[in-house]
């Protein structure tokens, strides 16, 4: 049986710009596919109790950057803690990153890695369509081409669909990974989403 992850994601959080390089790796390694689902956390998190990061209390915010410094170290990933530009308007780059599916799972996976690296390494703000435009072109994509079909009514229609998708499959957090109808939350539960792949 063909092995297939759901993968729901936001290009504006960082923990799904620490795991998405090792998950594609590691989804790759085990032979499995992977359904790119960018979502509108702003959707999930009202039906799920999230609050956008601004919103919750002192304490889990001075946590959460003592966790993202902790797994910087650790990853040996570059990350900026304070980028110039977050929070940013993640729509623009997930209507994006859904223009370029017909190019493949792989393009899509390739394309969402770069505009993470734009927002957490390279200072760039990628709710900008100049700058989305010219990610793509970096990787050899044409990125007017993508911009223009990030603005059909198909690609509205899709996004649509994977933000009702997370919702039925009881999504609350980025990123989530699920296989076989089971939730893997957070880049820190890779390690078991290998193991039900290799079970």
């Amino acid at each position: 049986m063909a092995k297939v992850i759901d993968y729901y994601m936001s290009h504006s959080s960082p923990w799904t710009y620490l795991g998405h390089e090792r998950f594609v790796a590691r989804a790759q390694a085990a032979g499995a596919s992977v359904n790119l689902k960018p979502a509108d956390y702003g959707q999930v998190f009202a039906v799920s109790g999230g609050l956008p990061l601004k919103q919750r209390p002192l304490q889990r915010q001075a946590y959460r950057m003592t966790e993202l410094k902790r797994w910087r170290e650790y990853l040996k990933q570059p990350l900026n803690l304070e980028p110039k530009f977050f929070p940013f308007d993640a729509n623009p780059a997930a209507l994006f990153s859904i223009a370029a599916l017909p190019l493949g799972a792989d393009v899509a996976l390739r394309l969402s890695g770069a505009i993470m690296r734009g927002c957490w390494v390279e200072e760039k703000n990628m709710a900008d369509a100049d700058t989305l435009v010219a990610t793509a072109y970096a990787l050899d994509l044409n990125g007017a081409d993508l911009l223009a079909r990030s603005r059909l009514p198909e690609t509205l229609a899709t996004y649509a669909r994977f933000n009702q998708e997370a919702i039925a499959a009881q999504v609350f957090g980025a990123p989530t990974y699920i296989y076989k109808g089971e939730l893997f939350w957070g880049q820190d539960r890779l390690d078991f989403l290998e193991r039900a792949l290799e079970s």
